[in-house]
């Protein structure tokens, strides 16, 4: 049964790609509604941090447990429960928004729901599909994706607020319904793949044990306590660029809106162009040789935005650093893909999660204080030329390099 859903790959990876890419375009518009209707509506910081916490906590503490959720059950079941339960809680918030009951209490609640259902679907994703796409295709298609997600987070922005100026926020909530619907109707009729091994077995453990099996895993294998440890400290030294680079640019260049969304678009276009170029050059021979390249590059940028005075400079920097962010995505869930035992997929993935999803808010407690008396210039040059280090320092771990070798090719069946 394996053997001919390899077979398949092709349009199971078509069917599963444009289920998600649907289902993240309907989730995108209801993420930046909800996010202008708050700032346009209460004109608060507090009100933001609170929208940013609720959408953040419920993820962090989630994905370990998720991650032995994906491993325990059917994957694609898990994909589809938790969009469909994205997609009641917005119907829920619709017909209450519709009924005259608009708290901006109730976008908070909801930003908690879906941060659940991104919880439980991600490592889902991330582990069905070694399950769909044979091994040496893996960087091709976490390319396309990454593409993919990027076109999706470029035009989302730009639809939302055009639906914003003619139609109600309801109705955007109605748009993520039907495309949640979509998505989960696609994967229901027309995507099968046969359960992975441990969800085909009776569970005879608790979930805390599990859980602590999967720990003990990443513990015992030397390539990923490194690996994390290297992804934890360099998302660390990301914040400055990923979350005060807005703040400098209205600092030192001017706040005028067109600056804040150049920058967005810029950095969205570089990130398109990444996507294509791994998916098509598919990266170094040895995986932590391309990771450290855009680390590389990532750190770079990062000390370059510190230092140009001149703006359209600064966005073309911004828009390498968005070519770099797939550079290094690709491989990095590509080794995790190939090198993890298919039966703990997903609760290294959960971890991986909730590394990626606590280390740069972690950084902006550091960072974003720092900042009131800083200069956010000298921030970026310091934290680039950190991560220029560090992965010069990682990029030479033999264990690192060992993981980083190119998995044997499989025979291609579906011309």
């Amino acid at each position: 049964m394996q053997n001919q859903v390899m077979g398949n790959w092709k349009r199971n990876i078509i069917l599963f790609l444009s289920s998600q890419s649907l289902s993240l375009f309907g989730s995108s518009l209801v993420q930046y509604a909800m996010m202008w209707h708050i700032t346009l509506t209460t004109e608060s910081g507090i009100m933001m941090t609170l929208y940013i916490i609720c959408g953040f906590i419920p993820t962090f503490i989630l994905s370990p447990i998720a991650g032995v959720w994906a491993d325990r059950y059917n994957r694609k079941i898990l994909i589809m429960l938790s969009d469909g339960m994205i997609a009641i809680a917005t119907l829920i918030l619709a017909i209450v928004f519709l009924m005259g009951y608009d708290s901006i209490w109730l976008l908070f609640v909801m930003a908690a729901v879906r941060a659940m259902g991104t919880g439980v679907q991600t490592p889902a994703v991330g582990a069905i599909l070694p399950q769909i796409v044979p091994k040496d295709k893996l960087t091709k298609i976490n390319g396309i994706n990454g593409s993919l997600q990027a076109i999706i987070m470029f035009v989302s922005p730009i639809v939302s607020a055009a639906l914003l100026t003619m139609a109600s926020i309801e109705s955007i909530f109605f748009i993520d319904v039907i495309t949640a619907a979509l998505a989960i109707g696609t994967l229901l009729v027309f995507f099968h793949i046969p359960l992975h091994e441990k969800a085909n077995e009776k569970q005879t453990t608790s979930y805390f044990h599990d859980m602590k099996q999967g720990i003990l895993y990443i513990k015992d294998h030397r390539f990923l306590k490194k690996f994390f440890l290297f992804f934890s400290v360099f998302f660390v030294l990301m914040a400055p660029a990923a979350f005060l680079t807005p703040l400098q640019v209205s600092r030192s260049f001017g706040d005028d809106v067109w600056r804040l969304t150049a920058i967005e678009i810029a950095f969205s276009i570089g990130m398109m162009a990444g996507g294509g170029i791994i998916a098509v050059w598919g990266g170094f021979q040895n995986k932590v040789h391309t990771m450290m390249f855009s680390a590389l590059m990532m750190g770079a940028c990062t000390v370059a935005l510190g230092i140009v005075p001149v703006f359209w400079i600064y966005l073309i920097f911004m828009a390498v650093f968005g070519v770099a962010m797939p550079i290094f995505n690709t491989p990095t869930n590509v080794l995790v893909q190939e090198k993890v035992d298919e039966n703990f997929m997903g609760r290294v993935f959960g971890v991986m999660g909730m590394i990626s999803t606590s280390m740069m808010p972690i950084g902006m407690l550091i960072f974003g204080p720092i900042a009131d008396f800083v200069k956010i210039e000298w921030l970026l040059i310091g934290t680039g030329l950190l991560m220029f280090v560090l992965s010069i320092i990682f990029g030479r771990s033999k264990v690192l390099l060992e993981a980083g070798q190119p998995a044997l090719k499989t025979v291609e069946t579906d011309k």
